[in-house]
């Protein structure tokens, strides 16, 4: 090729829907010199086999927000290019067979409707007028969204690529990657077969060769490859042409109108993987031999759903395979790995949902230079450690995929894969009646049975069976002491000469109070958002240990490490495995922490809240950090690994008498609700300021001194609150709040919740969210009006607050 590039802006790799999408976005917003490279032809992957749904609704509101963006995508495209995508918008009608479905279904309803959707429930008789060809006997309920469509996945990857050649950028076919230029630690361009481009900046939307495309540059990107079977059939006399999209979950099936005929897939509890010794070559345009066997059972529900089907004839079976990722949401983001290297794959058969609004996320992300706004539950830095393993990936990749269709019930967790990464208090943990759930890879003790009680979850849409374990626990940490192990926590030592200086300009929170102090602090993004929320720890005059979420771990270093100037004498180091860590809570915990270390002086003159010092217990030298996350007396043990299980052994010994008991993350989790503790992931984040999040009393506006979002908490200081964190109490008996329940105002939608659970001590259901009005927000409006909570589509009263209802002053986690 003569006239190959030898410079670009940008370098797209992949040349299905989500590559398309991503070059048409960067050139729309005014960067025309982006290249787009594909190893064959452009679709040849596994858009061309792509069944076309276009869904909107998901768990997150953001992640919603950015399909319904593909909506508006699709939307234009064809009036935009001249070619024809095959957008049509039918609706989406989901079906309930069982009790605990349809509270799924009302549920997601109520999800729905928090975030701006309008789903509508059901009868069966209702739904069947939608869908007159199916058999509904069995049906009990069912949804519909009415703004749901279908399309074709081709033509919507051609139109893109015509709107990205519009707008400047290059498409080069039969063009495949070797490998990847780099400097001083950053991408600086693609090796292709072709020649060399140097780029600012790459992009990785290879779909199923993401890994290994990753992998050239040194960059983990945690899919791997799964079978995806789905027929079409002949047309079927007397069926509507506009038939909405029709899912059965029960059966596992899902329908489509294919001119006049029916596309049916599935998502079977055995899912087959493909590739494990990697994609073959040349792969392009091309099916797997069709799998009639597995494929039947499937067959078999959707013929008792659509009785037509058993005499129609079979076009053909495809056999499709597809990326899938471990906990079924896509890959979206920059690599930790490598700056300017960016990630768009493991779409899980969502790519075509998914490619127009995640393509205009990411061309923002890396124009802005920052996520255009908080895009976590498919962020890349959600993964650690145990996702590097490609047995392990794949291994709880096809636990994701056969839980589909499976309802989702609070609290459910994993269990393949496991247990991976473990406290070195575990095998004494599980002997004591510890049930286990996982992050990132840590077996973490979500509750304790005790005698007599099993220990196991017991799925529930009604009031879990730990309930009375987890209300224990929280009682003896309100009244007693209890012990929680988080060893699990992410830890890191920033040091050197320049640390101070560098985690002042970093941290929201006053960075250079003097050694011993501890500081709990947010990381906010240019915007003012919160980008991480963490705790540091000044245990030298240029060190400090940092402590953070366990799934934070790799974000949370990322984001810091890319901050520290490149000259600076500051380094960074991720320590979590070297110590364990015990959260010692309640109003006797400095009695046990006393007989534990009997020559520490305790007091509070030497020893005050937010201070860290040094002790040691059972022969071992510790951390001990005055925080709390539970709003009583406490202590967190930051102990060497080694030393742990004799630490812990010393610690109940000398507390068996003062009422000391082990806890649990579910106790945490509505101790915390009940003082109004903030939950990152959940009540804040990068959308959200302190100021919104009630958090200004953690920010040094005072100091006079300068950081990161600091001009734009200042330029928004005398606006009126148009959001606002408010909690949320339901006192009627039997009502589970869980997060993303519509909040209600004199009848009007104006939020929903972002975190939910029951406060044991007040006796109440306990939720958080953010109230919105762009007239602004302030006590009157929070005190006047008819607040309600919609809970799986029935409105309950509720109370709103903005002061913890426990201990409000704060006297108790002082002593």
């Amino acid at each position: 090729m003569t006239d190959f590039p030898s410079q670009a802006r940008a370098v797209v790799i992949g040349g299905g829907i989500v590559g398309a999408s991503v070059a048409y976005h960067l050139a729309k917003l005014g960067w025309r010199d982006t290249v787009l490279v594909e190893r064959h032809k452009l679709t040849s992957g596994s858009t061309h086999h792509a069944a076309g749904l276009v869904g909107q609704l998901r768990a997150s509101a953001n992640i919603t927000q950015l399909l319904r963006q593909s909506v508006e995508v699709y939307e234009r495209l064809e009036a935009e290019t001249g070619l024809a995508t095959g957008w049509q918008k039918r609706g989406g009608l989901r079906l309930a067979c069982t009790e605990d479905r349809l509270i799924e279904l009302r549920r997601q309803a109520t999800t729905a409707r928090s975030f701006g959707l309008d789903m509508h429930m059901l009868s069966p008789a209702e739904a069947k007028a939608l869908w007159p060809a199916m058999a509904v006997d069995d049906v009990i309920g069912a949804a519909f969204l009415p703004t749901d469509g279908q399309a074709n996945p081709s033509d919507i990857t051609q139109a893109l690529a015509k709107g990205a050649r519009m707008n400047g950028a290059r498409l080069i076919e039969d063009c495949a990657v070797m490998g990847f230029l780099l400097d001083n630690g950053r991408v600086a361009g693609v090796v292709t077969d072709h020649g060399v481009i140097r780029a600012e900046v790459v992009v990785n939307c290879a779909g199923q060769w993401a890994r290994a495309v990753g992998a050239l540059a040194g960059v983990n990107v945690p899919l791997v490859s799964v079978q995806h079977q789905y027929l079409i059939s002949e047309p079927i006399p007397g069926l509507p042409r506009n038939l909405p999209t029709l899912r059965d979950p029960d059966r596992l099936t899902y329908f489509k109108e294919e001119v006049g005929g029916l596309a049916m897939g599935g998502y079977e509890p055995d899912p087959r993987p493909w590739a494990e010794a990697g994609v073959p070559e040349n792969f392009a345009f091309t099916l797997l031999n069709p799998d009639w066997d597995h494929f039947e059972p499937m067959m078999k529900a959707a013929i008792a759903r659509v009785p037509a089907l058993e005499t129609a004839g079979i076009k053909t079976l495809i056999n499709g395979p597809e990326s899938f990722t471990p906990d079924g949401n896509f890959i979206l983001g920059e690599a930790p790995e490598l700056p300017g290297f960016f990630v768009a794959a493991g779409f899980n058969a969502f790519g075509i949902a998914s490619g127009g609004g995640a393509g205009k996320a990411l061309a923002e992300w890396i124009i802005g230079g920052e996520a255009p706004y908080d895009l976590w539950p498919v962020d890349i830095r959600r993964f650690g450690p145990s996702h590097k393993d490609e047995e392990w990936v794949r291994a709880r990749t096809l636990e994701a995929y056969a839980k589909h269709y499976a309802v989702a019930y609070p609290h459910d967790e994993y269990k393949s894969a496991r247990p991976t990464r473990v406290s070195p208090l575990y095998p004494i943990l599980a002997s004591r009646g510890a049930v286990f759930g996982e992050k990132l890879g840590w077996e973490r003790p979500n509750w304790f049975a005790k005698a007599g009680e099993t220990a196991e979850d017991k799925p529930s849409f009604a009031k879990p069976n730990w309930f009375e374990a987890v209300a224990r626990e929280h009682r003896a940490t309100r009244e007693a002491v209890a012990l929680f192990d988080q060893s699990s926590f992410a830890k890191f030592l920033l040091f050197g000469r320049d640390a101070p200086a560098v985690l002042d300009l970093i941290a929201a929170g006053d960075m250079l109070k003097p050694p011993g102090s501890v500081v709990y602090t947010q990381l906010l993004n240019h915007k003012g958002g919160i980008e991480a929320d963490l705790t540091a720890a000044r245990i030298g005059t240029a060190a400090y240990y940092l402590v953070t979420g366990t799934g934070f771990a790799t974000r949370d270093y990322a984001w810091i490490a890319s901050l520290i100037p490149p000259r600076a004498e500051a380094t960074l180091v991720d320590v979590t495995s070297a110590s364990a860590v015990f959260a010692l809570m309640g109003p006797r915990s400095r009695e046990v922490l006393a007989a534990a270390a009997p020559r520490a002086d305790l007091s509070d003159a030497a020893f005050p809240f937010l201070a860290v010092r040094e002790l040691a217990i059972a022969g071992a030298p510790l951390w001990a950090l005055r925080v709390t996350y539970v709003g009583e007396l406490g202590y967190e043990l930051h102990i060497p690994t080694e030393s742990a299980a004799a630490v812990y052994r010393r610690l109940h010994q000398v507390g068996a008498a003062l009422g000391l008991i082990d806890g649990g993350y579910r106790a945490i989790e509505s101790l915390r609700l009940e003082k109004g503790y903030r939950a990152w992931g959940a009540d804040i984040g990068p959308d959200y300021s302190p100021r919104e999040a009630g958090l200004m009393f953690a920010v040094k506006m005072k100091s006079g001194r300068d950081f990161i979002g600091r001009k734009a908490l200042e330029a928004a200081k005398d606006r009126p609150l148009t959001k606002r964190l408010a909690g949320f109490l339901v006192d009627e008996p039997g009502v589970f709040l869980h997060g993303r329940e519509t909040i209600l105002r004199d009848g009007q939608r104006v939020g929903w919740l972002a975190s939910g659970g029951h406060g044991h001590t007040i006796g109440a259901a306990i939720g958080y969210g953010y109230v919105r009005n762009e007239a602004g927000i302030d006590e009157a409006y929070l005190a006047s009006g008819r607040w309600e909570l919609e809970v799986a589509a029935k409105r309950v009263p509720s109370r709103p607050f903005l002061r913890p209802p426990y201990d409000p002053e704060g006297r108790r986690l002082r002593g």
